[in-house]
């Protein structure tokens, strides 16, 4: 019975975790398409390319509609197009005008199409001229190969022309902020846990009290504050206010102090240590798990955060990585999903990277918090 209960809850932890990753998946199949499979019906999970063989050679073609009944190619003018045959009657249109009427005209067919559900024709065009007429084929005759765009990637780091900024910015804020949470909130932390001070504990619940307060309670007080220092438009709103700790990673770190034994303290503060030392010769080493959790949670805020950039930047070359994609999607009329996409994946993979190769340390920093707080 135990057996089975842990095969049901680990099928449907797989599971869950399959429909999370959907998303991901998606994002990432759609960076390595081509633009005509981005919007495709049914949707195309895996990118691919089309070729026909003429005279020996094969040629790149793009799927443009699928034909399953039977058709006529027809001339109008200098154009083309396809016909259903049912609309054809001893070589003539019939068009119905709004009175219900049916009027026969005279056209030109060129190419009849037995097309059916069983042997489909498609109208191709060579994707290296643009220029070219497109024509019609059998399906059967279409050879289908996996091939993903890799240069999907290079192409949309080159339509987003700051992408290099962007970046640098990015990081440059990440590096600030982690530095501004990590220090500001183990200091603040280590004050509510091993400093013994009137009024500590009624504080400690104050500053807990602060993080019932949403986000745009503050936000028209704090730009105005920014707007009244002459920093709107610079990075400083976006990096400053981290060197004041966060109600949520002081709590997180004071329950992990609390979790030391006072006796280390003591045995120092008897060496001669003062508080300071203390606190970075022999607090901080013992704590670098829930640390790391602390950076990381503020590293993926800041790599993320739009809201933040979006209310306080002015000048394209100080956007971030994630205001700079939405940029690139608003500065153009027809959105390029693929190469959106492309940098959407380039945008979210150092987060993935980073949890990958620090996944221990965050666990680890996670479980200990909770078991010894």
């Amino acid at each position: 019975m135990n057996v089975l209960k842990k095969i049901v809850i680990y099928a449907l932890l797989l599971s869950g975790s399959a429909v999370f990753l959907l998303p991901l998946i998606w994002m990432i199949s759609t960076g390595l398409k081509p633009i005509d499979q981005t919007m495709s019906m049914p949707p195309t999970w895996i990118p691919y390319r089309l070729f026909i063989e003429e005279d020996g050679e094969r040629i790149e073609v793009r799927a443009e509609e699928s034909i399953e009944t039977a058709s006529f190619i027809i001339r109008e003018g200098e154009d083309r197009r396809i016909v259903p045959a049912s609309s054809l009657k001893d070589g003539q249109m019939m068009l119905r005008n709004v009175e219900g009427n049916e009027t026969a005209v005279d056209i030109e067919i060129v190419q009849e199409i037995p097309a059916s559900p069983d042997a489909p024709w498609a109208q191709i065009r060579p994707v290296s001229d643009e220029d070219a007429e497109w024509t019609v084929v059998p399906q059967s005759v279409v050879i289908r190969t996996i091939a993903p765009r890799w240069s999907n990637f290079t192409r949309a780091i080159a339509a987003m022309k700051f992408f290099w900024l962007y970046l640098k910015n990015t990081l440059l804020l990440c590096f600030l902020t982690v530095i501004g949470t990590v220090s500001s909130s183990a200091m603040a932390a280590y004050g509510f846990s091993r400093i013994q001070w009137r009024g500590r504990n009624q504080v400690f619940v104050l500053a807990l009290a602060t993080m019932m307060i949403p986000f745009p309670v503050t936000m028209v007080p704090m730009y105005c504050l920014y707007r009244w220092l002459g920093w709107i438009g610079t990075l400083r709103p976006l990096w400053v206010g981290t060197f004041f700790a966060g109600a949520f990673n002081v709590f997180l770190l004071r329950q992990f102090f609390m979790s030391i034994p006072k006796d280390l303290s003591d045995a120092a503060r008897i060496d001669g240590c003062s508080e300071f030392r203390i606190f970075l010769q022999i607090i901080i080493p013992l704590c670098r798990p829930a640390l790391m959790v602390v950076g990381l949670f503020q590293f993926m805020g800041t790599w993320n955060d739009f809201l933040g950039p979006l209310i306080y930047l002015t000048d394209q070359k100080d956007f971030t990585l994630a205001l700079g994609l939405q940029f690139f999607q608003s500065q153009h009329g027809g959105t390029e999903w693929h190469y959106l996409m492309a940098a959407s994946t380039l945008v979210a993979l150092p987060i993935i990277i980073l949890f990958f190769f620090t996944q221990k340390s965050f666990i680890e920093g996670i479980s200990m918090t909770g078991l010894k707080g």
